[in-house]
């Protein structure tokens, strides 16, 4: 006996009978047709869920919205305008420390933009303003501040400095 021979024999003990294999086949395709049905009933509801999301939350055209380039944003946050603003005049440095924490925890809890810091210039310094040095130590190492830069002379020049708060 060979493997063919063997095989065959296997084949013809279990065989299934013809009427058999036809229920077999119909109750296969009726679970088909079940767990398609399905699929599409969830597609649908998915389908529903994304409409309404759409229409509560607007669709923007990405194509319509001119794009800005990043000389033009740069340009826009010293133009922005000031939220908030602290000065520091007469104050001691660990004082002004304090005082500058947490007016920014305030601010970002207001989800304040833009705020002003004013220093002063330290004309009665020997050399550049003690408190000017300690707001540029203090924005090197806050969590909170994103860009920062001084204003232009006519709204305090060196000695006030404009602060953009981290989202």
């Amino acid at each position: 006996m060979n493997f063919g021979d063997i095989l065959d024999a296997w084949e013809e003990q279990t065989a299934i009978p013809q009427g058999r294999r036809r229920q077999l086949e119909k109750r296969v395709e009726n679970k088909k047709d079940a767990s398609v049905e399905k699929k599409v009933k969830e597609k649908n509801k998915a389908n529903a869920l994304l409409e309404s999301w759409l229409d509560l939350h607007g669709v923007v055209d990405k194509d319509a919205v001119k794009p800005t380039s990043p000389g033009a944003e740069q340009r826009r946050l010293p133009a922005k305008n000031i939220d908030a603003v602290i000065d520091l005049h007469g104050l001691t440095q660990d004082e002004a420390w304090v005082c500058l924490e947490e007016f920014f925890q305030q601010c970002a809890a207001r989800s304040f933009k833009k705020v002003t810091v004013i220093h002063g210039k330290g004309n009665h310094s020997h050399s550049e303003g003690a408190l000017r040095k300690l707001v540029r130590a203090f924005i090197e190492k806050c969590p909170l501040v994103g860009e920062s830069g001084y204003h232009p002379a006519r709204l305090g020049g060196a000695g006030a400095t404009w602060v953009i708060l981290k989202k």
